[in-house]
């Protein structure tokens, strides 16, 4: 169920209020366009700086409105086991096929410790990824550790942002074949399903989501001859996207295709004009603008 392009769903703001008939029209426009799944409220869904209606509210509003046309993985982390599990059986109770489960950041667990998060969280009975994401989490799950929580039958697959692709076979070693590995990082998805990844939750694809979807279905196809042609248009774009927060490039250009405005919340800021001209010129270089 969970491969190719999956886009990690930016969070739609007008004055300040997630502006839900705008995201029901996201879903429907990537539903449209081809995207595999949506991965809702995750960091580039600004879930740090949502209240928890908000959160729910979101995941509720994309469940129901994919309604089953494409696979729905509700983000669910926190650092406080406690609220992870609120979080992902309320992405239960919503209807969402799956949940995104970071490392919890700053405290710093053990390997003991993430084992004792994610089994809790996997308690809730809703099919369970892991978040593993040692840049913003500061821990690093190891493939071990992660073969371990692979036994449990809830804790099915991994997003995997260590930018490691020898990762790939040494968790497909530790977890086993079934084991869903999707990339976290555009830039290195397609060495990843290279080494055995099956897709990537993207960024770049709240910009260009029809292009991202091809590029997954040719890699996993083993059509890397066509793959590196797409690369080739959206490379520029993946690294103008995170020039500055990935969230907020993805933002301003989906503002320029009129899809959404490009307000985020604090601590982040809109983009600089010279951020804005390198995403611009990217969106030309990959043929979405003229």
């Amino acid at each position: 169920m969970f491969k190719g392009s999956l886009p990690a769903l930016v969070t739609p703001f007008t004055n300040g209020q997630v502006d839900v008939d705008t995201l029901k029209k996201l879903v429907n426009w990537h539903v449209a366009q081809g995207s595999h799944g949506l991965v809702p409220v995750g960091t580039t869904g600004e879930s740090p700086t949502l209240s928890h209606e908000e959160h729910d509210l979101v995941v509720e509003t994309v469940v129901q409105e994919a309604a089953g046309r494409i696979p729905v993985i509700a983000g669910a982390g926190s650092n406080n086991t406690d609220e992870t599990v609120r979080l992902v059986q309320a992405a239960k109770d919503a209807g969402a096929d799956a949940a995104l489960v970071v490392t919890p950041y700053y405290n710093k667990p053990t390997q003991r410790g993430l084992i004792a998060h994610f089994t809790a969280a996997a308690e809730c009975g809703l099919p369970i990824i892991i978040y593993n994401i040692p840049p913003r989490s500061v821990i690093d799950m190891t493939p071990a550790t992660m073969g371990e929580l692979a036994k449990h039958e809830m804790i099915i697959g991994v997003k995997d942002a260590t930018g490691d692709l020898s990762r790939v076979p040494k968790q497909r070693m530790t977890c086993g074949p079934d084991f869903v590995q999707l990339s976290g990082e555009d830039a290195t998805a397609l060495g990843y399903n290279a080494h055995g990844g099956v897709g990537c939750i993207s960024v770049t694809a709240n910009i260009a989501p029809k292009l991202l979807s091809e590029f997954q279905k040719s890699t996993l196809a083993g059509d890397y001859a066509t793959a590196l042609t797409q690369l080739d248009r959206l490379m520029p774009l993946h690294e103008a996207v995170f020039t500055e927060p990935g969230l907020v490039g993805a933002k301003y250009g989906m503002s320029l295709l009129g899809l959404c405005s490009e307000e985020v919340r604090s601590p982040l800021t809109g983009l600089t004009d010279e951020t804005k001209e390198k995403v611009r010129a990217a969106m030309v270089h990959a043929g979405l603008l003229n």
